[in-house]
């Protein structure tokens, strides 16, 4: 009896050494430090532009990541812990233009637009529903839907051809049609070659020859929709943000306007443009920022990552780098462009 006694206290003992080790038995693995993912950018198919040389539009079917320019700093983006006005105070689901969709911060009024101008043009431009994707040329989604607030309901073509630098061109073009201003739809090739809607419709057309275009006669007056389409198909198979730099001039943020651009001429560059102006009784102002992209997509309203629920962009919080959603520009970027 005391023997199996004594055989049962070992046996117990022995039991609660292994459940004390067991219990003991994890090891402290440091975390895998990680880099916070950048926004989703889907990478272009081929679109058959012809090749005006070497100076064809770089933004065309390119295979694109996005790069700082070299002159900007690549460090944090601006802190967004200042307070600013919910985005349910300044975002109206019911509003289909710019204007009734986005309202003005607490304390600020648009600038004032006359009839007839930019301002007033993209002001009241229709806008998709509330929520909208943003479309590729071919109807897919893209594939960073986190970076836009809002979508225009801007014509593009169902070619890769209306990127970027052809978005902001497009939205002038359009403009300049809608107020009868034909004349001044006109655009230079990355060659310098002067692109002029007027002899376009007047019955000429562009013969792009190697390195070297010019103009020929092809049939007679055509004012329609569709003949300007064409055009301006041409215009984005040999323009981009090369050419845009070349009519445009540097600004300083307190000039800023709509219709203004952060411009970065490159192979490829990038070009966000200016839609929106307010200004608080200070003087101070903030502005909103629209882009196309790369491969061609439906032009939207940017986010201001600085501030999650809000889109405008303050004049007086500007730090060189301006960071967008899926760009980053210096502050020597924000030009006026001469069309």
């Amino acid at each position: 009896m005391r023997r199996n006694r004594r055989i049962l206290e070992i046996v117990m003992l022995a039991a609660l050494c292994t459940a004390l080790t067991g219990c003991a038995k994890f090891s402290m693995v440091p975390k895998e430090e990680t880099g916070v993912p950048g926004p989703s950018v889907s990478v272009p198919e081929e679109s058959g532009v012809p090749e005006l040389s070497e100076s064809v539009s770089e933004d065309a079917g390119a295979e694109f990541t996005p790069e700082l320019p070299i002159n900007s700093a690549q460090d944090d983006p601006p802190d967004a812990s200042a307070e600013k006005p919910e985005e349910a105070m300044l975002i109206d689901p019911t509003g289909m233009t710019l204007e009734t969709r986005v309202l003005t911060p607490e304390g600020y009024t648009r600038t004032v637009a006359e009839d007839e101008s930019l301002a007033q043009f993209l002001r009241s431009y229709p806008m998709k529903e509330d929520g909208a994707p943003v479309l590729l040329y071919d109807g897919s989604e893209k594939g960073n839907q986190s970076a836009h607030v809002a979508v225009f309901d801007l014509r593009i073509e169902n070619q890769d051809l209306q990127q970027c630098a052809d978005s902001v061109m497009r939205v002038y073009a359009e403009y300049f049609r809608h107020t009868g201003q034909y004349e001044r739809i006109a655009f230079h090739f990355t060659n310098g070659f002067l692109a002029e809607y007027s002899k376009w419709r007047d019955g000429q057309r562009i013969k792009v020859d190697g390195n070297t275009v010019s103009w020929v006669a092809s049939s007679g007056y055509d004012d329609s929709y569709e003949c300007f389409q064409d055009y301006m198909k041409m215009v984005f198979s040999y323009a981009g943000t090369l050419s845009m730099d070349s009519e445009a001039t540097p600004i300083g943020p307190e000039e800023i306007r709509a219709g203004d651009v952060f411009l970065h001429g490159g192979s490829p560059g990038h070009v966000v443009l200016v839609v929106d102006v307010c200004e608080n009784d200070a003087g101070n102002k903030a502005f909103l920022l629209a882009q196309g992209y790369m491969p061609a997509q439906q032009f939207h309203l940017l986010k201001n990552p600085a501030h999650e629920n809000d889109p405008w962009y303050y004049v007086n919080e500007l730090t060189d780098p301006l960071h967008t959603p899926e760009y980053t520009f210096s502050m020597d970027s924000l030009k006026r462009l001469e069309y």
